[in-house]
């Protein structure tokens, strides 16, 4: 299951718990999720919701070449390895470095 997926769940989860989903329009639930997104503060959860979103409207299927599939095998080892750097930390070495300069 991917993080998307996760997410959704999460948000379908938090929903049911509040109504009655059954029972409400495409519009009244539209404006319920901007409701709730608009109380969200965690950018990473934000950029989670952009992604499903984004992923959405897109409904387009990607095709891929043989070394597509293998960088994404060999990126995906890779974070399993922890050979990675969050942007948060990236931004701070960027930022770092521009002054050093």
């Amino acid at each position: 299951m991917t993080w998307q997926h996760s997410v959704v769940l999460l948000i379908l989860k938090f929903i049911t718990l509040h109504i009655n989903i059954v029972e409400m329009t495409a519009i009244e639930l539209k404006k319920l999720l901007i409701n709730r997104i608009s109380e969200i503060d965690d950018i990473s959860f934000l950029n989670a919701l952009k992604t499903i979103l984004d992923s959405r409207n897109q409904g387009q299927v990607l095709s891929l070449t043989s070394e597509q599939y293998l960088e994404i095998s060999e990126s995906k080892k890779e974070i399993e390895k922890g050979l990675y750097i969050v942007q948060e930390e990236l931004d701070e070495k960027i930022n770092k470095w521009a002054q050093e300069k």
